[in-house]
């Protein structure tokens, strides 16, 4: 039930990820700001990630986990209304605030529930269910975008039933880890140089994936006029890999190559992906390539998490994990603003951009580990 409820968090983007041409259309949206429609909510859900994984651990996961669920239904679905782009803005703000609620309760119990090798194999279990969830959505959304792409905001409405099956289906026990000196020492143990890195690695990495999901169905449409089905489908190839490694390679190849290696050929695979893109037309190559790109952020995310989860005290943990789920959603909001000049100015090259990102942060992240 947990695995369900947080991969609705990354749900998000992927409902609107294969309309977004047609909804930038309609709107005649600049395409220097047009990935503000899809990365809007990242922002919202960053800010709210790590306050309510703080008061998580006041209260307890559960009783921040279930309105969260109902209150993404019903924002989420209230997008369909839209008549333009700032109430469109609007709503996607709102619904990231949901998901930062969903991450911060579903991820954080999930962290306090498991320790040690459980926990990492754990956290690959929630990095698959999340690329699962994108997987359903992005086919669901690009599916019936070909009708409307308004129905596809229909979608969010299912966390209306997990909200109920939480509230039957998870533990009670152990849900509040911190009293308020436990709480209050977060922002100190957060500036410790074991931690902070990962939080800016994390950013990073959705940083990256995120010009995937917001510039690829752009390109794939004016390169070889794929449909939003076909959108879709890439996004699920991309999460399909996600899944298939995190569930069942990334924490074996971790002990072989150790955490940092794996990283390191996680990031390698998302930049050879990326810089295939600007350079394929037929529709199975650039499948493959989303394969590619997915088996090396599944490679990666995990990873980080387990790292992070790691080094935070028990007490803390779950507000800790929840400041690096706010980190990436962070990453994800910035990546349009950095990356839409990019995008308006060299097209495609933004691709290799990204690319180059990918290795920077690799190389860094093993230099620094290697000290």
């Amino acid at each position: 039930m947990l695995l369900l409820a947080g991969g609705l968090s990354s749900a998000v983007g992927s409902v609107v990820a294969p309309v977004f041409p047609d909804v930038i259309e309609q709107f005649n949206v600049d395409p220097r700001w047009a990935g503000l429609l899809v990365s809007t909510h990242t922002l919202t859900m960053a800010l709210a990630s790590p306050l309510l994984g703080i008061w998580a651990n006041r209260v307890g996961s559960l009783r921040i986990l279930v309105p969260s669920l109902v209150a993404y239904a019903l924002v989420g679905a209230a997008g369909a209304l839209s008549q333009g782009f700032i109430s469109m803005l609007l709503t996607r703000a709102l619904v990231g605030v949901a998901s930062g609620g969903i991450a911060a309760g579903s991820i954080g119990l999930l962290s306090q529930l498991y320790t040690g090798e459980a926990r990492s194999r754990i956290m690959g279990y929630a990095t698959s269910a999340l690329a699962t969830a994108t997987i359903i959505f992005s086919l669901l959304g690009g599916w019936i975008g070909l009708y409307d792409w308004r129905y596809t905001f229909g979608l969010y409405g299912l966390s209306l039933p997990v909200a109920l099956a939480a509230l039957w289906t998870l533990p009670r026990r152990g849900q509040k880890s911190a009293d308020l000196p436990q709480t209050q020492g977060l922002a100190k143990r957060v500036r410790q140089p074991d931690i902070y890195p990962l939080f800016l690695a994390l950013a990073a990495v959705s940083a990256i994936f995120y010009v995937v999901v917001v510039y690829a169905p752009l390109y794939l449409k004016a390169a070889i006029g794929a449909s939003s089905l076909f959108n879709g489908i890439v996004l699920a190839a991309r999460s399909l890999g996600a899944a298939l490694i995190s569930a069942l390679g990334a924490s074996r190849l971790a002990k072989t190559v150790g955490v940092n290696g794996a990283i390191a050929i996680g990031f390698l695979c998302m930049a050879l992906s990326l810089v295939a893109i600007p350079n394929l037309v037929h529709e199975p190559l650039i499948l493959l390539s989303a394969l590619l790109f997915g088996i090396g952020f599944g490679l990666v995310m995990p990873n980080f998490y387990s790292a992070l989860a790691d080094r935070s005290p028990e007490a803390q943990r779950a507000g800790i994990v929840a400041i690096g789920t706010g980190a990436a959603s962070l990453g994800q909001f910035l990546s349009p603003l950095l990356f839409g000049p990019v995008w308006k100015a060299a097209g495609g090259g933004v691709f290799y951009g990204a690319a180059g990102l990918a290795i920077l942060v690799g190389i860094l992240n093993w230099l620094k580990q290697r000290r």
